[in-house]
């Protein structure tokens, strides 16, 4: 590792440990969605939050956008939002004698979608472009959206009444999914004892803390993150996890070539995390759930008899060697 190397993966260290430490002044508990946070936005990629309500997910999100300088915007999922709510419309001004784009929440830095499943199948179809190509087509005209662009969505699993599953071209857009539950009983004593002090107010913590990273800079680390060593074996190890998706019994549709880019760029990430410029095959069991959970179908015979995406891709990882 050159000297250069090593003072790379040292800021993306430290750049982690900054804000984790920084976070939890609010958040309690919840580490690894801080860390799944970061590791997809290093990675260059999108996250799927499933959880039930109330466990922090806004304010995570909102708390990282502070803290590493982006514009944030949120969209509350409801049926009645139409593509045009997200993406923008041309409006004709009558001063002006022209048509001017007004421009939707998606052009942003980091967007938040909650409750997407809540968003009918067309307005969720309008997410795909941006989400996989950067940018969003309005009235034939494309725009690109700004860089750095990165995208969370959150689904509430417990409420079927008035959502619609996500589409299956829409879950693999997303690199990272992850779930979120109630916290534990201290966990829930420290949140009672944070409010009874005032430390949970957001308006409070919003103005006392600075950002710690620009955009700048998360492009800086996503390029050094590129500069991460993958041996062949462990991308062939990758390779194996992914298609042993594709031929388990109890898996009707397995996993795309992108759950085998996300291994890729998310165990690189992880890798530097550690402050290591190479990645092991510990990196890639890590991210093997969050980047194969979502996109995995169950058979309807599995899925009766109680068997789970989570179960399935545990029997995986156990099963499956580096060659």
């Amino acid at each position: 590792m050159t000297d250069d190397q090593t003072r790379q993966i040292k800021e993306i260290t430290t750049a982690y440990e900054e804000i984790r430490t920084t976070a939890q002044q609010v958040v309690v508990g919840n580490l690894h969605l801080i860390e799944g946070i970061f590791i997809t936005m290093i990675s260059g990629g999108h996250l799927l939050i499933e959880g039930v309500p109330g466990t922090a997910k806004t304010t995570i999100c909102k708390i990282i956008a502070r803290l590493i300088d982006y514009e944030f915007r949120r969209v509350q999922g409801a049926v009645d939002i139409q593509p045009a709510d997200i993406i923008g419309v041309r409006i004709y001004d009558r001063n002006r004698n022209e048509f001017i784009l007004q421009k939707g929440p998606i052009f942003t830095n980091f967007l938040m979608i909650d409750e997407i499943n809540r968003l009918t199948p067309k307005t969720q179809s309008a997410l795909l472009e941006a989400m996989s190509e950067r940018q969003a087509t309005i009235d034939g005209t494309t725009y690109p959206l700004p860089d750095p662009y990165f995208a969370i969505a959150t689904q509430n699993p417990h409420e079927a009444e008035g959502t619609f599953p996500l589409i299956e071209a829409q879950c693999d857009r997303f690199m990272f999914s992850t779930t979120l539950n109630h916290l534990d009983s201290e966990n829930e004593l420290e949140v009672l004892r944070r409010e009874r002090a005032g430390e949970l107010d957001w308006e409070i913590y919003q103005n006392q803390v600075a950002s710690i990273l620009s955009p700048a800079d998360v492009q800086a680390m996503a390029a050094a993150a590129r500069e991460v060593r993958v041996d062949e074996t462990v991308m062939a190890y990758m390779r194996d996890l992914v298609l042993a998706t594709r031929n388990h019994g109890d898996v009707r549709l397995g996993a795309s070539s992108r759950a085998s880019i996300a291994l890729l760029r998310g165990s690189r990430v992880k890798a530097a995390l550690n402050g290591r410029d190479y990645v092991i095959p510990d990196d890639v069991r890590a991210l093997a759930l969050p980047a194969l959970r979502h996109r995995i179908l169950l058979t309807r015979e599995a899925t009766i008899t109680g068997i789970t995406a989570e179960g399935v891709i545990a029997e995986i990882v156990e099963s499956v060697g580096v060659s």
